[in-house]
Order: C-alpha cells, then structure tokens, then sequence
C-alpha cells in the first residue's frame, strides 16, 4: 500500500527569503524524517533535504512553496517544517 502524500503552502516571511542559513535549517528538519519531502515554487521541484537543491527555487520573501511529504512520519515532518517557517527560521536578525 503506498504512502499518503501530505501537503501545505507556506509562506517565507523572513527578510531574505530562503538563503544559506534557513535551506540549512530546512534540510536538517526534513532529514530527521521518515519521509520523502519535495519543495515547490513556481513548477520547480525539488528535495527539502538537499541545501543546494532548496537555494535554487530563489525564494525571496513573501515566496509561496508548497511542501509535500510521503512517508511513516510525513505529518509530524510538515508539522516541524512549517513551525520553523512561521518563526521566521528562528534568525534574530530577520525577525
């Protein structure tokens, strides 16, 4: 039986959108899950696991992406990504 696919929109809210520092506090989130993550911005997909893959999307501020997650623990992970989304990646100086 395959997996259930969950999925939710988010909205990057943090000054500089999705640079260095919050692709890897994205990555390190998804990749503690039993879950296969994909990100989405403008028809472009790509793993929510790889820093790399997540800094091509050139998501500014105000960037809508829709994550997805298939897997064991797919809700808990969208749960933990979008808590970090929503707190602005907990980075004091684009709060």
């Amino acid at each position: 039986m395959a997996e259930e696919i969950h999925e939710r929109k988010m909205t990057l809210l943090n000054r500089y959108g999705m640079h260095v520092r919050p692709a890897g506090l994205f990555a390190k989130i998804a990749s503690r899950h039993d879950a296969a993550i994909t990100v989405e911005k403008d028809g472009n997909s790509v793993s929510g696991k790889s820093i790399m893959a997540l800094l091509t999307l050139e998501a500014v501020c105000g960037s809508v992406i829709t994550v997805r997650a298939e897997g064991p623990d797919g809700e808990e992970a969208l749960d933990d990504l979008e808590a970090l989304v929503s707190r602005k990646f907990d980075l004091p100086d684009e709060q």
